[in-house]
């Protein structure tokens, strides 16, 4: 019979299992970027759910949420307080909100897992579960996929090259059956050795084939990068400049700075002049005002970039005028061809909650904005390309290069390039510009192809459609860095199909969770 003290100890136990594994998670990614930690970090979560209740199933599942997300994204309260101007008691809360939210999801995988009591099933259910709860959070309330647990492994280019096929999520799809298969070994190495009811040899057929499941992986990733090289290199190719004007964004914005960010641009793109690059970069409103509306600075910019012979990609607000007073704006950027004629604009699709636009803004009004605009921003098309003389660009503004749908859109409508233009000034030193240049990588290898990234404070840089980063820049550093870059048009199976893997996932879960649920319900 359990004493009170015991029981307490356990429950205390179980907590801290629960926050250790929220906290290797988080130490997989970037800075701290320990990524072998993903492949057991999970583990201490589930030895906590052994035994427990639905309640605390779901307690801990959100506890080890809570710890994971509260530490990853600890840069929302930063980016709160200095640029929102919102007083630290409020932005904790904020951010506390905004951890708990996403720790929900964590907790549903924690209650899931309580549905799969035979091993071999739960070993199956525990990666297709966890994959499937990944999913509904890239998507539902529009989406927040920041970090995936399959993206930690951004650097391991043997492994990520089934994201042409899975896209990221058959990475985490991988991490979690890891995790599955370690945990009843560990279990049983350790904690019930001599008393384990278990066959041991199935432990170890179950480790065994997962070895052979990943010996499969890298060596299709090995053969994917030979074959992608090989046709990297009958490619077509382009010369591209990334312009980092390392602007200071508490200046960004004031008029009386205005003229200074565009000279200083401009001669930094004179740099490269004897580069001959195809195509010049410049990074997420560089143009810190309207563009073709503002005549003195428009005129600046077309006299500074005519005849230098690049096409120019530059990033800066506009706006529409609708009927009446009526006026919509929009995140845009806008490429000038080597006649100094604009050709092609692109309205940012998918915006940030709270930077572009405020969600439930009736029941928030004390939080505003972040960026200095007038009103809300409207979203463009998805998939709206823009061609220049020598290919179709597709373009990513700021944090829609984490969603992976909008790569693909624009890669089905035959762009060539995909580049990324972003501002990550927003969040300082903090691990936030680490982070989202790691998952580019992703959008490289899913669709095959060259992306460019100009961020105005960086990090800046160029990937291949392997996932090789080629050249990048440091933070808060000026930089121009010029490339040559593959132009490939290929489909791959994750372009013509999507997230078809991890709709399958979605589907087996919920088929599964139904079944066990209405047998519970017999019983």
């Amino acid at each position: 019979m359990q004493t009170p003290l015991k029981t307490y100890l356990d429950n205390r136990k179980k907590f801290a299992s629960a926050i250790f594994s929220g906290l290797l998670m988080t130490a997989a990614f970037p800075k701290t970027g320990i990524d072998w930690l993903a492949w057991i970090a999970i583990v201490p979560l589930l030895l906590s759910l052994r035994n427990v209740s639905w309640k605390e199933r779901f307690r801990l599942g959100f506890i080890a949420g809570l710890a994971h997300y509260m530490t990853l994204v600890y840069w929302v309260a930063y980016t709160m307080k200095v640029f929102g101007e919102l007083p630290l008691y409020l932005c904790i809360p904020v951010l506390f909100l905004f951890a708990a939210y996403l720790a929900l999801y964590i907790a549903g995988f924690s209650l899931l897992t309580g549905l799969w009591t035979n091993p071999l099933v739960s070993a199956a259910m525990i990666p297709v579960s966890w994959t499937a709860t990944e999913y509904l959070r890239s998507f539902l309330f529009t989406g927040i996929p920041w970090e995936l647990l399959g993206y930690s492994q951004f650097n391991r280019l043997y492994l990520i090259q089934i994201a042409d096929i899975t896209g990221v999520y058959g990475v985490s799809f991988l991490i979690a059956l890891t995790n599955a298969v370690i945990f009843p070994i560990f279990f049983y190495l350790t904690a019930n050795y001599k008393s384990a009811p278990e066959n041991p040899i199935r432990h170890w057929l179950m480790g065994s084939l997962l070895i052979l499941i990943l010996t499969a992986v890298c060596f299709y990733g090995k053969w994917r990068i030979e074959r992608t090289d090989g046709q990297i290199a009958d490619s077509r190719s382009l010369t591209v400049t990334i312009v980092q004007g390392n602007i200071d964004q508490n200046k960004k914005w004031d008029p009386a700075f205005q003229t200074d960010t565009v000279q200083k641009y401009i001669r930094m793109s004179l740099s490269a002049e004897t580069r001959k690059p195809d195509l010049a970069v410049w990074p997420e409103t560089a143009a810190p005002f309207y563009f073709l509306h503002n005549t003195k600075l428009t005129d600046m910019i077309f006299d500074g970039t005519y005849g230098i012979g690049a096409n120019f990609l530059i990033g800066s607000p506009s706006f529409v005028r609708g009927e009446g007073d009526q006026v919509e704006y929009y995140n845009s950027a806008y490429l000038i061809d080597r006649n100094g004629e604009v050709t092609g604009k692109y309205d940012k699709v998918h915006l940030v909650p709270f930077g572009e636009y405020v969600p439930l803004k009736k029941w928030l009004p004390f939080i505003g904005k972040i960026v200095e605009n007038i009103g809300d921003f409207s979203t463009g098309e998805p998939g709206n390309t823009i061609r220049t003389d020598t290919c179709s660009l597709g373009i990513l503004i700021c944090y829609e290069i984490i969603f992976p749908n909008l790569s693909v859109a624009m890669a089905v409508n035959d762009a060539g390039l995909l580049v990324n233009i972003t501002n990550d000034a927003w969040y300082g030193t903090t691990s936030a510009p680490y982070q989202h240049f790691s998952m580019s990588i992703f959008r490289a290898v899913e669709n095959r192809r060259s992306l460019i990234r100009s961020a105005n404070t960086g990090i800046s840089g160029f990937i291949d459609p392997s996932g090789r980063v080629i050249g990048k820049t440091a933070l808060f550093k000026d930089a121009v860095i010029t490339r040559s870059v593959p132009i490939m048009q290929e489909k791959t199976v994750y372009t013509r199909y999507g997230d078809v893997f991890a709709d399958i996932c979605l589907v087996i879960t919920a088929v599964f969770a139904l079944i066990r649920l209405a047998v519970y319900r017999r019983k």
